[in-house]
């Protein structure tokens, strides 16, 4: 058996290397300059406890890699990404491959299922980060995440049992769940703010204003849709002290949404984190303009590759009164 880590940046390319160090056959893809740099040099991983390279095997897609059977894919890359990701995964892997999503956001597992019989999906508390070719970093140690995971949509199996022993012997938290999907809702919410950092900037104070607007909406759609979502309490639980994320040398700028427009991709996953709560409000007949207007904003931003900070807090707060003030 492999694992097969489709999308190797911070998410991905973290766990890659955690399992391959562990003693597991791990097969990486990746694209680009990243996937040029890994092969040229191996993959570069910094923590707190410092850094190491990990001459782990990466491939330029899934027909290169290769999924064999007994294979696990585990999907890793933006949910923009996911339905090319899974086009391509179809051509070369059975329709009973397991295809774990270690993804934020709710809509990857669909997607999945409609091609796959077998589909988990992970709740990620998993602070990373990666901004240069080569490069990636795990934010917390000594462990480096939390990935409880469960069938989608819902139960536990052999299949979530496994994978769960396996990111345990590679460090990380995890414990299969039954109704992992109430808690990618609650990681949901908590989402909703990537967006704003990637238009206020990390260091924006302003921002947690705007964040706790968005969320407040987003809790009001879930519940008029009625969406399950565990208590943000529970949530706060089960991170518990788990996850300590020192200063060290070099260390990126955190939010997956800021890295993206860092790194210039040309996208961003407002769409599938913001983007959620704004169908669900269209599908059950309520409005979400809070989180339409940042989602419009962190789109246009990505697609003009404009750097992080480019919409002081301030003047997004003023932007969103006016919006659902006329709502």
């Amino acid at each position: 058996m492999a694992f097969v880590i489709y999308g190797a940046g911070a998410i991905g390319g973290v766990l890659g290397a955690r399992l391959h160090s562990a003693g597991f056959d791990v097969k990486l893809i990746a694209r680009g300059a990243h996937l040029a740099a890994i092969r040229s040099s191996g993959l570069r991983v910094e923590s707190p406890e410092g850094a190491t390279t990990v001459p782990v095997p990466t491939y330029g897609s899934p027909s290169e890699a290769g999924v064999g059977p007994g294979d696990v894919v585990i999907l890793t890359m933006k949910g923009q990404d996911t339905p090319d990701a899974l086009e391509a995964l179809r051509e070369v892997a059975g329709p009973s491959t397991p295809v774990v999503c270690i993804q934020n956001g709710v809509a990857n597992e669909r997607l999945a299922l409609r091609l796959f019989s077998h589909v988990y999906g992970v709740c990620v508390m998993f602070p990373a980060a990666h901004v240069q070719p080569g490069v990636v970093q795990a934010r917390s140690a000594p462990v480096p995440g939390i990935l409880d995971i469960g069938r989608y949509p819902g139960g536990i199996d052999d299949g979530a049992r496994s994978v769960a022993a396996a990111l345990v012997k590679a460090g990380f938290v995890s414990e299969p769940r039954e109704d992992i999907m109430r808690w990618k809702y609650r990681k949901l919410i908590m989402n909703l703010g990537n967006a704003v950092a990637a238009l206020c900037g990390p260091g924006d104070d302003g921002a947690k204003q705007v964040t706790a607007l968005l969320q407040a909406e987003g809790e009001s759609v879930l519940a008029t849709a009625g969406i399950d979502v565990v208590d943000a309490g529970l949530d706060q639980e089960r991170r518990g002290d788990i996850l300590r994320m020192p200063q060290f040398e070099g260390r990126a700028p955190s939010g997956s949404a800021v890295q993206s427009l860092l790194r210039g991709t040309g996208s961003i996953e407002a769409d599938y984190l913001n983007g959620e709560i704004v169908l669900l409000a269209r599908l059950h007949g309520v409005e979400a303009p809070g989180n339409e207007l940042v989602r419009q904003l962190a789109v246009v931003a990505a697609r003009e590759r404009v750097a992080p900070g480019s919409v002081p807090s301030g003047e997004l707060l003023e932007k969103l009164s006016g919006v659902i003030s006329r709502r």
